[in-house]
Parts: structure tokens; C-alpha cells; sequence
């Protein structure tokens, strides 16, 4: 994702595309537009833009060792998982419904409610797992401040709609830019809690491993939070055998050190999750250029 760009032909067609499927997905009952999204993405889309060969890539470089039948599932089963995510997200209501519902396991339970009560400021870091919005839903749900930084997309017709709908979930939203990052730092120091992702590659991030292999990787929610005095607490939204709910994982927060340590820790953390769910996280991003 890039910042939106001037308007191109092929991105206005892609975008009148995922309207119309979104829009028609939107009729269906809920139970039945997210597998239905999923397979359209696993089956359809998929193939046709190229995501199956960018998977078994990856999957080739990072772990070389897996089965042939292994890596066949995966292939099928990540582009799923992201059909299942988007519609989801565009789901609004249902989806927040659905969230609100989801008990918060995991050791940095505790830690996350006393930030709460004593307004000290929070970064909540997740990846492309599961359903990333899941968690954030989670706790606005209950009551937390989360707000979110995001990554407008090069599209910026898809962008459009696409902030809607996951503005429909919670505000505020900050997007990457001077802009985002002014009304970020009020909202840090006001006590609020920040969602962030730090598992896409980052061209001037600091080179350090994921899955054993340099991978450039942002450090900015490390150095926010050593700025700000906040608490940089894991958090997962991990999609369970029905296909249709989540386990929310509050991991403890991670030790004050220098950003790359952190940062490292981080990395270690997401890595941890994704050996257990190869099939949750997105393989189809350009994570180790």
C-alpha cells in the first residue's frame, strides 16, 4: 500500500469489480457472505492476480521444508482467510456484533484494563493474521479508546470506501503521513490506545528477522512508545475452525529497550503465532525484499 496516487483506468475497473461484489456479498446473510468471500478470493481472484505463485514463493524461501500437500492448503487456504477479512470488515454491525462477543484471553489482560483505568497510553501491535480488525473491534466494543494508523492504499478509489468501512468499526484513524502523525501523538497523549501493524515491508526500516531472514522492518511503534511513555502490548485476532469467529490474544507487554529490540521482540512474537496458523497470516505481501 502507497499513498493514493492519480486516477488510473485499471484502478477505477478493479474498483467498480470489488464494489459490485461487495454490494451483492452485502445481501447475503452474514454466515453465508464471509465463506462465500473466501472462496471467491481463494478460487477466483487468487489465481488471476497472481497471489497463489506469490505464496508458494514465499513459502519456498522461508520454509523450504514444507510438503507439497502443506503448501497446497496453505495456497488455497491464505487467500481465504483475506476474502473472509475484507467482507467482514465491510460487514460493519454484524462484525462488530460478532466481536463484541469474544472473551480477551492471554497474559497481557490485566496489564491492558490497568492502562485503561489509569489513562496511560497503549500501542497495540498486531500483523495480517486472522482478521487484524477483530481485536480492535474487541475492545472498542468494551469501552477503550482505539484508535488506528493506517496505510492508504495505491488505489485510491478502493481507499475511499475502504476507510469508511473500517471507520464504521471505530474511530479515530490516522492515516501515514505528517497529517495522521499529529492527531496520532494528541491521541497518545491523551490516553489513548493505538492499533498498529508492523509486518509489511518497510523501505527504510531497520533490518531485522522474521522467520530467520532480513526483513526491513518499521520501528515506530517502539520509539513511540519510549517517547510517550506507553505500553507496547501484542494483540491477535486468531480465526477459529468455524470460519467465522476469533480468539482475541492479549500477549504481556514488552520490556522498555531500544527500539530494535522491541521491535525484534515484536517480530518474535507475530512469529510465534503464525508457526502455529501458517494458513492465518498473508503470505501474499512482499515481506522479505
Amino acid at each position: 500500500m502507497d499513498e493514493p496516487s492519480r486516477p488510473r483506468l485499471d484502478h477505477w475497473l478493479q474498483d467498480r469489480f470489488l464494489r459490485a461484489m461487495i454490494g451483492g456479498l452485502l445481501l447475503l446473510p452474514y454466515r453465508w457472505r464471509v465463506p462465500l468471500c473466501g472462496w471467491i478470493m481463494s478460487r477466483v481472484i487468487a489465481p488471476a492476480a497472481g497471489y497463489r505463485k506469490r505464496i508458494r514463493d514465499n513459502l519456498a524461501q522461508i520454509l523450504p521444508d514444507l510438503p507439497e500437500a502443506e503448501v497446497r492448503r496453505i495456497v488455497r487456504a491464505v487467500p481465504d482467510n483475506v476474502g473472509r477479512t475484507v467482507i467482514e470488515i465491510y460487514s460493519g454491525p454484524e462484525f462488530i456484533a460478532e466481536a463484541r462477543r469474544l472473551p480477551l484471553t492471554g497474559g497481557g489482560v490485566a496489564d491492558l484494563e490497568a492502562a485503561h483505568q489509569a489513562g496511560r497510553p497503549v500501542i497495540l501491535v498486531t500483523g495480517h493474521f486472522g482478521n487484524y480488525d477483530a481485536s480492535r473491534a474487541a475492545l472498542i466494543a468494551r469501552g477503550y479508546r482505539v484508535g488506528a494508523l493506517y496505510m492508504p492504499m495505491s488505489n485510491r478509489h478502493f481507499n475511499d470506501h475502504y476507510v469508511q468501512a473500517i471507520s464504521g468499526i471505530g474511530t479515530p484513524l490516522f492515516p501515514r503521513g505528517k497529517k495522521g502523525l499529529a492527531e496520532m501523538v494528541r491521541h497518545l497523549r491523551g490516553g489513548g490506545m493505538l492499533g498498529m501493524l508492523i509486518d509489511q515491508h518497510m523501505a527504510h526500516g531497520a533490518p531485522l528477522e522474521f522467520f530467520g531472514h532480513r526483513a526491513l522492518t518499521a520501528l515506530s511503534a517502539a520509539e513511540l512508545a519510549l517517547k510517550y511513555d506507553a505500553l507496547v502490548i501484542p494483540t491477535y485476532a486468531v480465526r477459529q475452525p468455524d470460519g467465522l469467529s476469533f480468539q482475541i490474544i492479549v500477549e504481556p507487554p514488552i520490556p522498555p529497550d531500544t527500539p530494535e529490540a522491541m521491535t525484534q521482540a515484536l517480530n518474535d512474537s507475530l512469529e510465534a503465532l503464525v508457526r502455529q496458523h501458517l494458513d492465518q497470516w498473508f503470505w501474499i505481501h512482499r515481506r522479505w525484499k
